[in-house]
């Protein structure tokens, strides 16, 4: 059994929606090695219906010479939580519609999966998955930037949430790996 890995792109007051924000910042060859260390470990992808959405035209006709990461989210088995995907609308290879979330699935997806499951995006998702302690891993790309409104990771009046550092990388772009796992919670 593997665990669940999640990735963000974050601003620092926690804004994670459709990250066009990032590109002003460009992109560290440094993020790269750190994202391929996460996927390379990875032997499938769960993504909601949104993340699908916008990852399925961006990345199905990218090559490995267009992108490094491109053989890894074409080739790689796609699970994506809807209820209002259908099997004909996943057109992009190698991807199932899991149905809507149900945490119970979810834990028997992780344990039939050799390796871990990498999380992107995905807000609502990764959220639930936050909620029912599905996540094994959460790291953070924080960007050097705020956005004051925006669909935010964390949620207020969202369960507290104990986590330990397991990873810290600045990079020259001014973006910050912050890398997480659950901890048990106290008091």
């Amino acid at each position: 059994m593997g665990g669940i890995l999640v990735h963000e792109f974050t601003t620092l007051d926690g804004i994670v929606d459709a990250p066009t924000w990032t590109f002003e910042f460009g992109f560290d060859p440094k993020m790269g090695e750190a994202i391929k260390a996460l996927t390379g470990r990875s032997r499938a992808i769960l993504l909601g219906r949104t993340t699908y959405e916008m990852f399925e035209p961006a990345w199905s006709s990218r090559t490995e010479e267009d992108d490094p990461g491109a053989p890894f989210f074409n080739d790689t088995q796609k699970y994506v939580v809807s209820s209002t995907l259908t099997e004909e609308q996943a057109t992009w290879s190698n991807s199932v519609v899991f149905g809507p979330y149900d945490p119970e699935e979810i834990r028997e997806l992780k344990a039939a999966i050799d390796g871990d499951i990498y999380v992107s995006g995905s807000g609502m998702l990764v959220r639930a998955l936050l909620a029912d302690g599905l996540v094994d891993e959460l790291h953070l790309f924080v960007f050097p930037l705020t956005r004051g409104e925006g669909h935010r990771l964390f949620r207020e009046r969202a369960e507290p949430l104990n986590l330990s550092l397991l990873a810290c990388e600045p990079y020259d772009n001014g973006v910050i790996h912050l890398g997480y796992v659950p901890s048990p919670q106290t008091g």
